[in-house]
């Protein structure tokens, strides 16, 4: 069944992919300017070497084939997604900017996915909670604090906690992914260090991302207490355990799921100014000095990633589905 899902969703996925990279071929034809050829002026102005500045302009025109047809350089533009070149970063050529994201994906995804599942158990549970009608009290009194988190962007709460635990209490380190004396390894010296320096930024993330689930799960949890189903399994006699978990958190995490999986994609790019603000070494980072340089090949780079992530992640859930819900099952054997 699951590969049956798969290959029905299979030419979804492929169309979403193609046309983001149709956007990404698009958008510098559609300017005014050639970007490319602006950002190479302004190298030349600020003393670049000419001998940097050709070569680039001569891979610039190797990559998109810019003496051949429109419709052969889209065809050429594609062809080189397939294989994952997506072309040299301006600002360090002649550095592809295929390793740049693969260099710079890692420490997204250990720091952003490890934070939004945590933020995802944690609010899914506790938004389920302070919805139940026999929740505990303490829930209940802790709730409106966990709520107001969820006003916070990621950012300003990362600020806060900069100042208190950084800065004024000097805790954690200011920022960074690792130590400055430290050589990055496949050590538990390095590992830890690195844990150390991702505590700050995963725990603002975790504690605005928190609320938001909370808050949305709380609303769902209500509306699922009111269902005939739920009725009836009291009515049974069935324990309010079970009809906690088996009845009513698992119907309220359907909808949730899809949105994790949106989530998920925007890791990617998502917490841009949690990077910035932390100096973390990842996707987001290299996102904002992309811009701040002019960078337009990182940044077509990093937005065809980014929904190529959110396609996949879709996919993903869909084929999950089915696990999760027995009504789909059902009517996938009908």
């Amino acid at each position: 069944m699951i590969l049956s899902r798969l290959l029905r969703r299979l030419p979804m996925l492929l169309a979403v992919v193609v046309t983001a990279a149709t956007l990404n071929f698009a958008l510098p034809k559609l300017a005014p300017k050639n970007p490319v050829e602006t950002k190479l002026l302004e190298m030349a102005e600020q003393g670049g070497s000419l001998t940097d500045i050709s070569g680039l302009i001569r891979s610039y025109e190797e990559r998109f084939g810019l003496d051949q047809p429109v419709i052969v350089q889209y065809f050429s533009y594609l062809k080189g997604l397939a294989t994952f070149d997506l072309g040299y970063s301006l600002a360090f050529y002649p550095t592809r900017v295929a390793d740049l994201i693969l260099k710079a994906l890692p420490w997204t995804i250990g720091l952003l996915l490890t934070s939004t599942l945590i933020a995802f158990v944690i609010g899914l549970l506790f938004g389920a909670l302070i919805a139940w009608n026999r929740a505990p009290r303490l829930a209940r009194v802790i709730a409106p604090g966990v709520m107001a988190l969820a006003a916070l962007p990621y950012y300003l709460l990362g600020l806060a906690l900069t100042y208190v635990f950084a800065f004024i209490w000097q805790i954690f380190p200011l920022g960074g992914g690792y130590s400055l004396m430290a050589l990055p390894s496949w050590s538990w010296a390095f590992a830890l260090d690195v844990f150390y320096h991702s505590l700050l930024p995963a725990l603002s993330i975790v504690l605005a991302s928190i609320g938001t689930w909370a808050l949305t799960t709380r609303g769902l949890m209500v509306t699922v207490q009111g269902e005939d189903y739920m009725v009836y399994a009291e009515a049974n006699g069935l324990s309010e355990r079970r009809r906690f978990l088996h009845y009513g958190l698992r119907n309220v995490m359907l909808p949730q799921v899809t949105a994790l999986a949106l989530h998920l994609g925007h890791i990617a790019a998502g917490a841009v100014l949690v990077e910035r603000v932390f100096n973390y070494p990842g996707v987001g980072m290299l996102l904002f000095r992309a811009i701040e340089q002019s960078d337009y090949f990182v940044i077509y780079g990093v937005v065809y990633i980014v929904v190529l992530m959110i396609a996949i992640a879709m996919l993903i859930v869909d084929l999950i589905y089915p696990l999760l819900d027995p009504r789909i099952r059902a009517e996938a054997r009908q």
